[in-house]
This record gives C-alpha cells, sequence and structure tokens, in this order.
C-alpha cells in the first residue's frame, strides 16, 4: 500500500484528485476566481462536430440562453452538417437564434478554425480524436468551450488537453466537459451526503455500461479508406478509443468522483466474442478491469457490447456503514450496512443534466464570470478509461505512473481523405486487433 501511495504523489496530475475530494464539483471555482464583466447582447457560438450529439448540444445552447446565436458549423462531411441544419430548421424554424448560412456551414478538415474564428463560444463534438487539436486551437483563440467526453484517445491528446487547459485557467475561459452526471441532481444529491460521511469510507465499487451496441457504417465502394474509418468512427481506436473510453468513461468518472481520487494501477480482461467481423474494426465487444485506489479501495469496471445479455448501466459502492446505488435515470439511493434507508432520491422537479450544463455555461458567461473548468476532470477521467484499456489489451497490471509515459500518438496530422489511414486492414478486410499477453499496453 505504501508503494501505491508512492506512486501516486509522483503521478504528474494528481493535484485534481485533491480538488475533486474537496468539492461536490471540480469545474465550479471558487467566487474570488470570478470575474465582472458581462457578454451583452448576442453569443456568438460555432459548432465543430455535426453528428447526434452535436447537433443535440447546439439546440441545447439555444434552449439556454435567448441571446445565444448559432453561427456557424463545421465537419469534414457535407451530408452531416445539412442533416445537422435540417434537424435544427425543424426544431427551431426560422427563429433569429439559428443565424447559421449555407456560406457559415463549413467543411473539411480545417473547417474547425473558420467556426472557432468566428464564435465566441465552440461546441466540440467531433470524434474524440480530434478534440486536442480543436480544443488548442480555441483555447489559443480565446473561445469560451463546451466539449463533449471523452477528451483524447490516447497520452499524448491528454497532455495536449492539459497543456491547453493551463492556458484557458489562465484567461478565464469556461470550460465544461460533457460528464453531465455532475451536473445532474441525483447524483449531486448522493454525492453531498457521502462528503458528509454517510455511509463512511467508500472500500469499493462495481461500475457498469453493458448494452446491446451502436450503430455500424457499412463500407461503399467509392470511399477511401481514411473516409471509411471515419465514417465508422466507433470502431478505431485513433478515432473513438474503444467503447471503454468513449462510453463507459461515465461511469469510471463517477468511481473517481465518488472515491475521491485517482487509481494507482488497473488489471482486467477483455475481447471480441460477439462483434468481430472487419466492419467492427479491431476494438474489443467487453472489457472487465479492477482499479485499485492509493487508500485500497477496488473497484470493478465492466463495459459490453453484446446484444441478448443483461443490460446494466448503473455504479454501485460499498462503505465502511453503507452503501450507495445510482444511475442516470434519476436514481439514487444510499442505505445502511443494516439495509435501512439513508436516502432516496425522488426525481421530482430534476432537469435534464445535458440542458444543465448548457445552462450553467452560459450564464456564467452572460454574466462575465470564470465558474467553470472541467479539463483535468475530463482529462483525469478519458485518462482513468485509457488506463484500463491499455490493462484488457495487454493482460497486464498497469500503473497509473508506467501509462503517464506512453508516447504512442495515434491521430496523425490529416488534410484530405486521400490521406493514408494510420490502421490498414489486411488482404482479407481484417484489422490488427490486440492480443493479451502479445499487445504492449501502449
Amino acid at each position: 500500500m505504501n508503494e501505491y501511495k508512492k506512486m501516486k504523489r509522483r503521478t504528474f496530475i494528481n493535484k485534481s484528485a485533491k480538488m475533486t475530494a474537496a468539492g461536490v464539483l471540480l469545474s465550479r471555482l471558487p467566487a474570488s476566481s470570478q470575474k465582472a464583466i458581462p457578454m451583452e447582447g448576442e453569443i456568438k457560438v460555432g459548432l465543430v462536430g455535426c453528428g447526434g450529439r452535436g447537433t443535440g448540444a447546439a439546440a441545447q445552447a439555444m434552449q439556454a440562453d435567448p441571446d445565444v446565436r448559432l453561427v456557424a458549423t463545421a465537419d469534414v462531411f457535407h451530408d452531416r452538417s445539412k442533416a445537422c441544419y435540417n434537424s435544427l430548421i425543424e426544431r427551431f424554424g426560422d427563429s433569429e437564434q439559428l443565424s447559421i448560412r449555407p456560406e457559415t456551414m463549413f467543411v473539411g478538415f480545417d473547417a474547425y478554425k473558420e467556426v472557432i474564428d468566428m464564435a465566441d463560444v465552440v461546441i466540440l463534438t467531433t470524434p474524440p480524436g480530434f478534440r486536442p487539436l480543436h480544443f488548442e486551437y480555441a483555447v489559443n483563440n480565446n473561445k469560451q468551450v463546451f466539449m463533449e467526453k471523452p477528451v483524447a484517445t490516447d497520452v499524448v491528446g491528454i497532455k495536449k488537453i492539459l497543456k491547453a487547459g493551463k492556458v484557458a485557467a489562465s484567461k478565464k475561459l469556461n470550460v465544461i466537459v460533457g460528464l453531465q452526471r455532475h451536473y445532474q441532481r441525483n447524483y449531486l444529491e448522493v454525492k453531498k451526503r457521502l462528503d458528509r460521511n454517510r455511509i463512511g469510507r467508500i472500500i469499493s465499487g462495481q461500475v457498469y455500461w453493458n448494452s446491446g451496441g451502436v450503430w455500424v457504417k457499412p463500407r461503399k465502394a467509392e470511399q477511401t479508406e481514411l473516409e471509411y474509418q471515419m465514417r465508422n468512427w466507433y470502431y478505431f481506436n485513433w478515432l473513438c478509443g474503444d467503447h471503454i473510453v468513449e462510453q463507459h468513461i461515465h461511469n469510471i468518472d463517477v468511481a473517481n468522483w465518488f472515491i475521491g481520487d485517482l487509481p494507482v494501477s488497473a488489471q482486467g480482461m477483455g475481447g471480441r466474442e460477439v462483434r468481430k467481423g472487419p466492419e467492427h474494426g479491431h476494438i474489443f465487444d467487453h472489457h472487465f478491469v479492477e482499479f485499485t485506489y492509493p487508500d485500497g479501495q477496488v473497484v470493478a469496471s465492466q463495459c459490453r457490447h453484446q446484444r441478448g445479455c443483461m443490460n446494466r448501466v448503473e455504479e454501485v459502492f460499498q462503505g465502511t456503514r453503507g452503501n450507495v446505488h445510482v444511475h442516470s435515470g434519476n436514481y439514487g439511493v444510499i442505505t445502511s450496512d443494516k439495509g435501512k434507508s439513508l436516502y432516496n432520491h425522488d426525481g421530482e422537479n430534476d432537469i435534464d443534466p445535458y440542458q444543465q450544463e448548457h445552462n450553467e455555461l452560459f450564464t456564467a458567461i452572460k454574466k462575465g464570470e470564470y465558474r467553470y473548468n472541467d479539463v483535468e476532470l475530463g482529462a483525469n477521467s478519458t485518462m482513468t478509461a485509457i488506463l484500463g484499456r491499455m490493462a484488457t489489451y495487454s493482460g497486464q497490471v498497469i500503473t497509473w505512473e508506467e501509462a503517464m509515459k506512453s508516447e504512442l500518438d495515434l491521430v496523425p496530422d490529416l488534410h484530405s481523405f486521400n490521406d493514408p489511414a494510420p490502421v490498414l486492414p489486411d488482404a482479407k478486410g481484417n484489422y490488427p486487433v490486440p492480443v493479451p499477453g502479445k499487445t504492449r499496453f501502449t
């Protein structure tokens, strides 16, 4: 245990764990960090990434404040930009809030620059492999940011995010990351009671994202290899990070948050049992990881994309004096070690946490307040999920310190669909799949 603590102290982002333990929300800054320069008039918003999540986030931004104006969009695919616009026009009609025009719907690998240059606030919702590049550009150009999770797919990207996050903090730029449970009432109420020591010290936990999986985009004859991978981005690590990073991050994030610390090591197993065709790229369809924390807590983490199996998306924790059970459906229960109910969340008057993120961001922006900096929160949760992926791919025990030394850069510098893809299929169309016991954790 002393060795675990020594490793923990040597990690260069351990400071944020203490910040997490210190308050309900890592992202909410003390009043002394505020500035009182209100933003008057229109708030120009730019959307980078026009998929389903980007379209939803743009709508939530417009609902957050009547002065929000969506002025520009960017995507590498013209049809995605058009579908996004059609969805928003159906919802908002000719409202002046929807201010994008054909000439401000930018398409291409560098389109993000055009959009960010035009906006006061940017929404970053492309596949996560591109997040570090886009966030860095936004911060360097003094933009306030909402960006989806995860914030990177490799350690190189994590370090870039952290570096840009320091710049954002120095400029007092609000940054919210789409780990919406931190803005969800049942989670906040449960965490408040954990901070009051209602169940004692958390000693173990189980977190789950077991479901049937997501979409598959079939290959089309006219596509280059790079375009195919970007259309089918969920199944390629350089774009997605595997579903333990892209999706299960939510549950892993809750473990870090409730325990108030970061794991010092991970070990686990995973593979491809059901979802294993060429159309499924090279990611696993199941992962099981044990995360060990500095004070000895062990959290068992499960995620699975297999149809016809048990579905479960929630978090459960055991403490020295009681237990917690919580999930995203406004459910939160705390019981004593004798089974007595200590708290049962009623769910009345709860606000959609996806909407609440934007409500709080735009309220702060309009008041001219610097109130939110989710950068380390997002980086730490993403890095924890990457640590889990390293453990399942390699079959080894991986420490946080070892993982942070990784120099593997998964995301290339891209300019067109004719650029080479970073991973290529064999003659049968199959992509190289990690093999535990052979694959290096990087």
